[in-house]
This record gives C-alpha cells, structure tokens and sequence, in this order.
C-alpha cells in the first residue's frame, strides 16, 4: 500500500499489495539487474569468447555466442532487462556488429554509477559526467581512426576475419572463405553517389540448407529463391532468360461482392469452361507476347495456365515472396508489373541462367550470371541446423562491420587497443573538468576497459596485469595501438597484427550503453501502472528482481 500524508491524514494512492520501488532501493535493484544482464553475455566477447544454449519452452535448442541473438531470445521479465535487450537491438539494427561489447559497456557504467551513488554523488552529476565523457571519447575514437576506401580489399577482410574471429564456425581457412564471400556481396550492392557510398544489406539474401559443408558455401550472381518450378511439362534450366514479375494472378479470381451463375444446359457449362479457358490462354499469350521465357508471380496460376505456360516453354513460378520479388528486381533489373496489359519487353529483367536444382532433396530454383546486380545471394551450407544457423548470424555481423566501415571510411586498431587509448585521454580530460563531473568521466573511463579485460579472462590472462602493462604501452609515444592478442596470449601492436575494427560500430556502442545507462539511472521510482489483464505491476514482476541473480 502507497500513503501520502499531510496534516496527519493518511491518503491511499495506490491499492494494497502494490509493487513499488522508491529511491535508492529502486535504483540498485535496477543497477544490479542491468549488471546482471551484460555478465551473461560477458564470457561470449572475443575469439576465445564461450557459447550459451538456449532452451526454449519447446524444446528450441540454439547454440551461439552472438550477444544480440542471446539477448533476443532470453526470457527476460524485469524492465530494466528489457531496456540492456533493447541496447542490443539497436545496436544491431544500426550497424550489425558489436552488440555484446556495448551491452557489457553499458553493465559496467550502471556498476560504477552505484559506486558514485553511495559515495553521494547524485544521478544528475554522474549522467551529465558520463554524456561529457562520451563526447569527449567520440572526439579520440575520429581522431584516432584511418582511413579506407571500397577498394582497399585486404585492409576490409581484415576488418571481417575479425568480426568473424569471435564466431566458432570452423577453422581460419573456413573463415576466410566466408568472409570473402560477404566482402564479395557488401561490393556488389554497394551504390556510389559521388564520393558517398551506400550498401543496403536486405539486398543480400541469406539462403540456407543443411547439408554439404561450410566449405560448400557459395556466392551467386543473383538470388536464390526456394521454390520449385509450377509444372513438371516446363523446362527446368533456361540459358539468357527474359524475366518478368508479376503482381498478378494468373487465375479466374473469384467477384467480390456475391454473385450467382445460372447453367441450365451441358451447352451452357461447356460455353462456361470455354470461357474461362480463353481468358487464361489470353493471359499467357500476353505473357508470350513479351518474349518473357522466365515469369515469377506473386500470386497463385490456375492449371489450365500452367498448361498454356508450359506449352510456350515459359518457366513459371508462383507464389513468390514480396521481398524476393524485390530482390529479383535489383537484380535482373525487370520491373514488377500489376496488370498483364501493361506488360511489354520494357520490363524484363535479364538473367544468363535460370535453373531448378535439387538441393538436399528439395528443388530451389537459381537466377544467376545477372548483368552487374544490386542483390546478390550467399547460400549457406553446413552439416546441421545448428552450424547454418550459426553461419547466417556470423555472415550477418561480418555484412554488418563491412558495411560500417565502407560507409564511415574509417576503422579502427581492435584487441581493446581502442578502448585502453580512449580510457586514458579520459582521464587526462576529467582532471582539467575537475568537480563531481571528474569522477563520472573517471568511471566511464574505467567502464571502457572492461572490453580488454573481458578478452584477457577469455584468454587466461591476468587481467589485472594485462591492464597495467597495456596502459603503460599506451602512455609511451608508439604504444597507442597495443591490445591483447588472444591467438598468443600476450600484449602487441594491433596495427602490426591487422586488428581492425569499424569506427561506426566503436560509436554506436558508445551511444547505446551511455544512453541506456543514463536513461536507468533516472529512474527513482517503480510503480504499478494501468497494464494489460495479468501483466502485473505493469510488466514489473514480484520482487524487483525478475528471477535475475
């Protein structure tokens, strides 16, 4: 029950057996579960990083160390548990990479946060410290970072074997296979406007099939769509397919409001079906007029169609997803067409060959060898589910940290070398702020390095003395770039090494954790609100804690 009194009387605001959280209790209940979430996923950082399984109320089993899919799939209950998944979310929608390094980042400024609060410092203060810091490590992170352009390749699968290095997916070959490949799909679809270049990753498709090995993982000049051919009579391969898409059924669509026919002869019946067969034939004869040899339909082809089609030697297939016809699209360079009597030699697409291919056991059929394609295809192959599941998140980070450092034109030195550097201009910079504010910066600063000292506890590495002697390193004049080889376990220049980063990913992470930190840090009350039947104290579960320990 919440009370309010004045003048001696007692006013009930709130019904009885209310969960409710007020000031400090509040606040450290929040820093405790948001610390608690980052340590989950801690362990994962780094090539050396563990793997979690996740074991839905099914049975669901998935194994994986991507921060952002075991955030994603966690059952979390407590709001602040919901906000650390949010940090992940978008983190991976913004640049696909470095999600557990910016919820870790996140955990340690709440844990220092509630140091600062019980030495007094109030959370006005140490919000306002940590946006100065963050400002201030944005400035070091452009100051400190390089140059790179699109066609710098090996500088660029550098910068995907390490977004892949943390992945277990196989050994270095299989890596460099793959990472290959998605520097292959990021060039292919990036479009440049001036000196600007823009790289849409929905254009490129992630197929997959178990079976075969990662080694069997391949590229394609075009899109990949899992579906089979409509009719056994059409022919299955087509060398310099004329394509076109259609937004349009190719059937008698039933009238939309009620309608009644009346046949009362078998002549009335035949000149019904008669009819009908004319109006479908109409349609493919449109269809062959175009010299379209290829069709892909968004909707569904009435049997008698597939016959026409057939006998024309047109492929056709049906029921094809919007956003594959999108893809086609970019690709072939057809444009989609929603009504037969528009359809012209203007709006096909281009592909040098269109195939079904039984692929372990199924028919999928390929488009390939398009003219300079804006959508492109990598068809992931792996022993099971599991591993192909793996492989789509790892291509997905890679595509992600590919497309961050084209886009921005800069990367970074890895290892933690980034984080020891930015720690130290911090602190340098809280001594000249001086006031509450200084230690703020200085706790941000000490947040930083828990990405050196995360990969160093992967590596067995005391982290402690790794720390020590990486500041020193850092302190000397051609120290910046050190960091943590994990493969050696020991301190080296990352620069030397070929340990890069994208810029973009080192600043997206900064915003997420400081915001979401600050935005916890806020918060002095917990009360019940006007949810939805059953939700409880508005999502807030028993206890504050949400059964995270």
């Amino acid at each position: 029950m919440a009370e309010n009194q004045l003048g001696g009387q007692q006013y009930l605001i709130l019904p009885e057996g209310a969960n409710r959280l007020i000031g400090k209790e509040a606040q450290r209940t929040n820093i405790a579960v948001g610390y608690a979430v980052s340590s989950i996923v801690r362990t994962t950082l780094g090539p050396k990083g563990m793997d979690k399984m996740l074991v839905s109320e099914l049975g669901d089993i998935v194994i994986t160390n991507d921060g952002a899919t075991i955030l994603e799939e966690m059952n979390v209950e407590h709001p602040v548990a919901k906000i650390m998944v949010e940090i992940a979310k978008t983190q991976d929608k913004e640049v696909g990479d470095g999600t557990t390094s910016a919820v870790i980042i996140a955990g340690d400024l709440l844990k220092n946060a509630g140091n600062l609060l019980d030495q007094g410092i109030p959370p006005a203060s140490i919000i306002k410290g940590y946006e100065m810091a963050r400002d201030r490590a944005l400035e070091v992170l452009s100051s400190y970072s390089t140059n790179v352009n699109i066609d710098e390749e090996d500088k660029l699968l550098r910068v995907a074997m390490i977004s892949m290095g943390s992945k277990n997916i196989g050994g270095d070959h299989t890596k460099k296979h793959l990472a290959s490949l998605s520097l292959q799909a990021i060039k292919q679809v990036a479009e440049k406007t001036g000196n600007k270049v823009s790289i849409d990753r929905d254009f490129i498709k992630l197929e997959k099939k178990e079976g075969g090995s990662l080694e069997d993982t391949s590229f394609i000049n075009g899109v990949l769509i899992d579906k089979e051919v409509a009719h056994p009579g059409m022919p299955k391969t087509v060398k310099n397919a004329n394509i076109a898409l259609l937004d349009v059924a190719l059937e008698i669509e039933k009238t939309e409001t009620d309608a009644r026919i009346e046949i009362t002869s078998p002549e009335q019946m035949q000149a019904f079906l008669e009819q009908e067969e004319k109006m479908l034939k109409g349609m493919v004869d449109k269809i062959a007029k175009s010299k379209a040899n290829v069709v892909f339909v968004q909707k569904g082809i009435d049997d008698v169609a597939q016959h026409y089609l057939a006998k024309n030697s047109i492929v056709a297939v049906r029921r094809v997803k919007k956003s594959d016809m999108e893809k086609l699209a970019k690709a072939t360079g057809a444009r989609l067409v929603t009504s037969l009597d528009d359809l012209s030699d203007l709006d096909l697409g281009y592909a040098g060959l269109v195939e079904e291919r039984k692929i372990s056991g199924e028919q999928m059929i390929f488009v390939e060898k398009c003219r300079d394609p804006k959508s492109v295809t990598i068809f992931i192959r792996g022993g099971t589910k599991q591993m192909v599941d793996e492989v789509e998140r790892a291509l997905t980070d890679v595509m992600g940290a590919l497309a961050s450092t084209i886009e921005e034109g800069k990367y970074v030195t890895g290892g933690g070398s980034t984080e020891i550097e930015v720690a130290l201009k911090l602190r340098d910079y809280a001594t000249d702020v001086g006031g509450r504010e200084q230690l703020a910066i200085q706790a941000f600063a000490d947040s930083l390095e828990v990405v050196p000292k995360s990969l160093a506890e992967s590596s067995g590495m005391d982290p402690i003395d790794t720390l020590v002697q990486l500041r020193s390193k850092h302190k000397g004049k051609e120290g910046k770039s050190y960091g943590i080889d994990v493969y050696k376990n020991t301190t080296a220049d990352m620069d030397k090494q070929g340990i890069f980063e994208p810029l973009k990913v080192k600043e997206q992470a900064l915003y997420s954790a400081t915001d979401a930190a600050a935005s916890i840090l806020r918060i002095d009350d917990m009360i019940s609100s006007k949810g939805r039947a059953g939700a409880g104290a508005g999502g807030m579960p028993p206890g504050g804690m949400g059964g995270m320990e």
